[in-house]
Order: C-alpha cells, then structure tokens, then sequence
C-alpha cells in the first residue's frame, strides 16, 4: 500500500475481499461494476457517456482535469457512472462531480485497480468516502452491489423522455432507438443532413412506423443487450423491411433479435486505442470503445471486421437484409476519427433505400 501526504478518509472494496484506501474527493457511499477506461484524453465525454451506468469508472491515465471541464464536450446532460477513481483528480473534475452528487476519489494506485480487473474481470465494487466512513462501509455497498446482467430496467436509466426530432436538412430520416445514445452519434448523423427521430428505448414497431423513416438505427448503451426485448422486438418488426444500423449495444441488439447471441466479456474493451481489422481490405484502423459485452453466434449477418486483441466481432453487414452494425464507436468522442465513414455509410444505405421507392 502506498503512503501519501493527505491522510486517507475513503475505502474501496473490491469483490475479491481487498479494501483500498484512498482520499475523499467527493463524499458519498455507492456501488457498481468496477471498469476502467485506458484513454488518457476524454474524460469529459466518459464520465458523461450513459454506457457507463451502474458501473464505477477507474482512470488509468494518472491524472484527469489537466485541460478543465467543458459543457460543450459533454455527450449527455449528466454523469453517468456511480463513481469515478482516479490517481490525481484536479479540483475543477472534482467540483464538477460534487454538482452532480457523484462520489469521487483518487490517491490511490490506480494500476493495481487495473491489473486486478484484467486478471480477475470487471467485479463487483463498493465506495465509501468522507468523514466517519470505515472499511466496512465500504464493504457493505460492495455485498449490496447487483450484477450488470440483472438490471432488467437499465434502459430506463438513461432513454430520452419524450421522442423528439434533431433537424439535420431532411435529406433522411432516421428512426433512432435511445438506449442510452451519445449526443456526437445524433450529431454525426444530423451533421448529414438527416433528420433524427429519437424515440425511447422502449418505443413499439407503431412508433416508428408512424416516422415512415429510411433507416432505422439502434444506440449504444449499457448493460445487458438482453435485457433490451422492445428494442429487439423493433429490429424484428422491420428487419427485411428497412435498413438497420447499430453502434455498441445496437450492435448486440440487433444480432440477437436476428438469431444471433451475446455474450458478456470479462473486463470489455473501454479506451481509445482499440485497433479494428477490416476483414474484406486488410486495413487496420484505430476506435474508441465502451463496452462489456459482445457478440457471440452473429446469426445471417456476416462478420466484416474484428478486434486484432482477442478477434471479437467490430463489424457485421448484410446485403440482403440491408444490416451495418459496428461494435465500436465510429463518432470517436473521444477518440481517433479513423472510422467516421461509417455514418457516411449509414446514409448512403438510406438514401439507395428512397432511390428504390421513388421509382
């Protein structure tokens, strides 16, 4: 353990029954999945990713806030993760969380946290900081913790309330299930000229019918891909019938409404230096990625693209039933740009799609 000038007031406790100490940054007791996340720019765009919900999001860059916080780069309206670790937090990060009455704490050794959930996956976790919390706080909350896959309701967390449309110029219309979507994906897609339908993440086959929309596209999100029956349902109402896409979760989602199946990984990719093998060209690209789970079977859809780590499925297509999913996050906020075609790709999908109809 090591020993720091600023006497430790917080503990974490992880599920393999060691407590840590650390230093209380912003007080509170929670639990979640304990992550960790190896971009070392972005943590604006992280702590604000709804993909991020019900997990406890570890830094391993050792020092988050070097360049303040900034409302423009946030990808949602407020901080999704149960709690943030850090090696060195500034203040600015750590007011910031305070507002948001989310627990924060750093001086700890952020690189053990991150051998531990390599070694022995992502795990079970508690926080307690602040004045008068002990070990055994800590530990409470990490026996209270429930596993990611037993969320049935995660959607709910972090849908939209209401459908609303993003105007982009009306060239395309998108029907886009919320599950918990990045602002920069919407972003991406009005940037296009596409009108965004956003629709919650429980929307029925009826809602989006009434869009009459060129292409129906599922988000990222979190949690157990499963768990998402409505938006499953949705991708089987019009599978065949109009063309389908997906980032992250939307991936899942759509595999296994398909036929496929999923599968969860044991500490996911999260981080912005994940490399991509595009199986039809050979060329490597680089990707940002947030996820815990991935897909197993892929169903009639065909495996286009693969991580060159561990050759999990990045991409699927298909020409028949007019499918392009990727596991990856192709806005790339934050992250290298190298994928953002995708969305190009999207549209070019849509717009063949209306070519067809008009005549």
């Amino acid at each position: 353990m090591h020993t720091y000038l600023v006497m430790s007031d917080a503990y974490i406790a992880l599920a393999d029954g060691r407590v840590l100490e650390a230093r209380t940054r912003v007080p509170g007791r929670t639990r979640g999945e304990l992550v960790f996340t190896t971009a070392y720019t972005g943590y604006e765009e992280s702590l604000t990713d709804p993909s991020y919900a019900e997990q406890i999001l570890t830094f391993s860059y050792p020092l988050i806030g070097n360049y303040g916080v900034r409302a423009e780069r946030f990808e949602s309206e407020t901080v999704h993760p149960r709690a943030a670790i850090a090696r060195e937090m500034t203040d600015d990060v750590a007011e910031w969380l305070a507002g948001e009455d989310v627990p924060a704490v750093d001086h700890v050794d952020t690189r053990e946290i991150v051998t531990t959930v390599r070694e022995e996956g992502a795990m079970a976790c508690g926080i307690a900081a602040g004045e008068d919390v002990t070990p055994e706080d800590a530990v409470a909350e990490m026996e209270a913790c429930v596993p990611m896959s037993d969320h049935t309701d995660i959607g709910a967390q972090v849908t939209i309330a209401e459908p609303t449309v993003h105007e982009g110029g009306g060239e395309v219309d998108v029907a886009l299930i919320d599950c918990g979507a990045k602002g920069s994906i919407i972003s991406s897609l009005t940037e296009r000229g596409a009108d965004v339908h956003v629709l919650p993440y429980d929307a029925t086959p009826e809602a989006v019918e009434a869009i009459d929309p060129d292409v129906l596209f599922i988000s990222n999100g979190p949690g157990d891909p499963e768990n998402f029956v409505d938006a499953q349902a949705v991708v089987d109402a019009f599978a065949g019938e109009l063309p389908l896409a997906g980032i992250c979760l939307g991936q899942q989602i759509i595999a296994s409404a398909l036929g496929g199946s999923t599968k969860k990984m044991a500490f996911g990719h999260r981080g912005v230096n994940q490399p991509v093998r595009d199986l039809r060209t050979g060329q490597v690209v680089m990707t940002t990625q947030n996820h815990g789970y991935t897909v197993d079977d892929t169903g009639p859809l065909e495996v286009t693209q693969v991580n060159v780590n561990d050759d999990t499925v990045e991409g699927l297509d298909s020409e028949e039933l007019e499918v392009i999913t990727r596991q990856y996050h192709p806005e790339a906020n934050p992250g290298p740009h190298d994928s953002l075609g995708f969305f190009d790709d999207v549209l070019a999908m849509a717009d063949a799609r209306r070519r067809v109809a008009a005549d």
